[in-house]
């Protein structure tokens, strides 16, 4: 009999660490002065996923990401002040995001990948086009913008006088289970100053980057389909493709879940399809 028990606690301890180490998929790198944490998932062709501003990993990518992971070696990355990831005494710019991914990929001895940018995170990608091309090899631009004109001005009335009660509540949540309050707030107002200050790209910037883009955008989204449609003519190589859906709900993000809805499988299908050069 006591072997027995024996034999099941050892079990049921085999089982605790496995799930244990299951569960644990992140890790982390001195990246450019901060501690960046990024998960990896699935194998194949590197795939860098790069989360929208306020948001985590899970927030932006819990319902695409395991889809993806089928055929890539997916790489999420949480970026400065966000989520699992550390801050710097310097705000938060679209060109040192660029930058921290660049060195997180040259530690992860990831030579080129191909990047999957969620609204601030599109904005990163187009960053990563300009400064590091050799480490670009696809761009997935989904929700982004880069002039002012593609929002309406109440958006951007919206950084004068913020209001933290606007920040959507689910975006709080996640936060609050990784980080403190004080982490919260920073977060917030470093997201808020960027975009009080965003000053865009010109379309000569854009011409130069020359990996294939695919500019994604909602029907209903917040930068308007006329400007995605802009954004893919002046891209040397770039096709546009849009869906059903508002800011992120065709990804399946969380400030707008639809669990039920199949575009988000849609939107993979045709990201699949774009880095198989198959469109």
């Amino acid at each position: 009999m006591r072997i027995i028990k024996i034999i099941i606690f050892n079990l049921i301890l085999l089982m605790t660490t496995y799930q244990s180490q299951a569960q644990t998929t992140g890790k982390y790198a001195n990246v450019n002065g901060i501690k960046m944490y990024c998960e990896i998932h699935g194998a194949g062709s590197p795939l860098v996923l790069i989360h929208g501003g306020g948001s985590t990993i899970k927030t932006n990518f819990s319902r695409i990401m395991p889809e993806l992971a089928k055929t890539h070696r997916v790489v999420a990355v949480e970026l400065q002040a966000h989520g699992h990831t550390g801050d710097r005494s310097a705000p938060e710019s679209f060109i040192q995001d660029a930058d921290d991914v660049a060195e997180l990929l040259n530690q992860l001895n990831i030579p080129k990948a191909d990047i999957l940018g969620f609204s601030n995170g599109g904005q990163t990608c187009l960053e990563l086009g300009i400064r590091h091309p050799d480490k670009v090899g696809k761009l997935i631009i989904a929700s982004a913008f880069y002039t002012r004109d593609a929002a309406p001005e109440g958006f951007w009335k919206g950084f004068e006088n913020p209001d933290f009660s606007h920040m959507p509540q689910v975006y709080k949540d996640e936060y609050l289970k990784i980080g403190t309050k004080e982490g919260l707030m920073n977060m917030f107002n470093k997201d808020v100053q960027r975009m009080l200050t965003f000053k865009g790209w010109t379309d000569e910037q854009l011409k130069s980057i020359q990996a294939p883009a695919l500019v994604t955008i909602g029907d209903q989204d917040l930068p308007t389909p006329e400007h995605a449609a802009k954004m893919a003519r002046t891209l040397p190589h770039a096709r546009l493709a849009i869906l059903p859906g508002t800011h992120g709900s065709y990804i399946g993000e969380a400030y707008n879940p639809k669990p039920e809805s199949k575009i988000p499988d849609l939107f993979v299908a045709i990201v699949n399809e774009f880095l198989a050069g198959e469109m």
